[in-house]
């Protein structure tokens, strides 16, 4: 039985993908537990807690020795996987090491940092795409700064801009949230030792010596004031994944609806075989903003599960700390996915200026509305303007000619001359001036994901 389309063979790879999926693996996991512990072993040491060999001892275990199956059925009884883990581990460490394995430590502590260790990896896919989306909505709307196309606003033909306009917008909204990632990973990277109860009571004055070694082992934070119970953290890694998916959604969304077959001014990047339908063999469905618009779909709610986790008792919840752990890992691949398919439109999109043009045109000037009305307002008044342009709209709309043709009727627009308002240049220049601004807010934004 599949619990989650994730985790679904026939689902999975739709909805996320093979390299995130990885990271968060059982294997994974169980290899992130042991680095955890070798790490602890080695800071006790130092300390002299343990014994010099105990870590290497651990590491020699491997990851592939132990069976996250077996591991599994018994944390269907223990309740925590890290329990029948330490028990595994100890039963493959040479007797006179065993005592002291895991000492002075508790479950939570390997459970969370094994996550960061996860979370890290995941963080680093993330932000490989999150590059490549930028570079290739950048490199987009530098190449079409000047290709004039329809704005909209409330769904409707607003005023032209440009088509480098907009995918400067999609970056810029995509870099803005891309901007949080160094901070939330230093937040997040923090290793987890606290001790049965959050004291560290078993190691003593060691406790801060054995912290720094330990997150040091790992390239992690020290943080000896325990966060088992402090969860926000981990709420804004699930808030920040929602967000991102929301940014790339605001991309999918324009993506969906500009390459309607009434609209027709892109297409998402052919692929035989993509996009089909199994009635209709014409069909070019728009799969990748599909994929993108289902995992911030399903994001939302997801995320909240994390925020509902900062609620918890005393030392330790019962429950809330366990649903993170299905709540984190699918974030991540859902993200995984939307940014997938985001890099392939990002890189491969394929617009139709000529397309562009002829829309411009399909309401007979009315896109020029507010221009008109500006070369009016000097001679009539601005609100006399305003009137007679939005009832000359009416009769374009009622078939009398478009807007330029109604207004040169008008004997209230006598005096003034509103031919310049239908030019298309200052359009043009304002969505190139516009375009380059947003996108040097992108570059400055996303200069880490460049220096990473």
């Amino acid at each position: 039985m599949t619990l989650s389309a994730l985790d679904s063979a026939l689902l999975g790879p739709l909805f996320a993908t093979d390299a995130m999926r990885a990271v968060f693996a059982d294997e994974a996991r169980v290899a992130a537990m042991l680095r955890a512990e070798a790490a602890l072993a080695r800071a006790q040491a130092e300390a002299g807690l343990v014994p010099a060999s105990l870590s290497p001892a651990i590491e020699a275990i491997g990851a592939a020795a132990l069976d996250p199956a077996a591991l599994g059925r018994r944390t269907a009884v223990s309740g925590v996987p890290v329990i029948p883990f330490v028990k595994a581990v100890q039963g493959a460490l040479p007797p006179e090491l065993e005592p002291a394995f895991h000492k002075a430590t508790t479950t939570q502590d390997i459970a969370d940092t094994a996550l960061v260790l996860q979370v890290r990896d995941a963080f680093d896919l993330v932000a490989a795409d999150l590059k490549a989306i930028l570079d290739g909505l950048s490199a987009l709307a530098r190449q079409h700064r000047e290709t004039p196309c329809v704005g909209r606003t409330y769904g409707q033909h607003a005023a032209p801009v440009t088509f480098g306009f907009k995918a400067a917008i999609w970056a810029l909204g995509i870099a803005e949230v891309a901007a949080l990632l160094p901070a939330l990973r230093d937040r997040v990277l923090t290793a987890s030792l606290g001790g049965p109860v959050g004291t560290l009571a078993g190691l003593g004055e060691k406790a801060e010596a054995v912290g720094d070694g330990f997150a040091a082992a790992l390239g992690l934070h020290p943080d000896l004031a325990p966060w088992h119970t402090r969860r926000a953290r981990i709420a804004e890694t699930g808030s920040w994944l929602a967000l991102l998916m929301g940014a790339l959604a605001k991309f999918a969304t324009d993506v969906a609806h500009l390459a309607t077959t009434e609209v027709g001014e892109v297409a998402e990047p052919y692929v035989p075989g993509r996009g089909g339908s199994s009635a209709m063999p014409h069909k070019r469905n728009p799969v990748s903003s599909t994929v993108i618009l289902s995992a911030f779909g399903a994001a939302k709610g997801t995320s909240l599960t994390l925020i509902d986790g900062m609620a918890a008792a005393h030392e330790r919840p019962a429950g809330a700390w366990h649903a993170e752990w299905h709540a984190l890992p699918t974030l991540f691949g859902l993200a995984s996915g939307a940014l997938r398919e985001a890099r392939g439109l990002a890189q491969g999109l394929v617009p139709d200026p000529g397309r562009m043009r002829r829309n411009l045109d399909v309401t007979q000037g009315l896109l020029f509305a507010d221009a008109a009305a500006s070369r009016l307002a000097p001679v009539i008044g601005a609100k006399a303007a305003h009137a007679l342009v939005e009832d000359a709209a009416g009769a374009v709309r009622d078939g009398q000619g478009p807007l330029r043709e109604v207004l040169r009727a008008r004997p209230e627009a006598a005096g003034a001359d509103v031919e310049p308002a239908f030019d298309l240049t200052p359009a043009i220049r304002a969505g190139a001036r516009t375009a380059d601004r947003a996108l040097a807010e992108v570059s400055r934004l996303a200069a880490f994901l460049h220096s990473a």
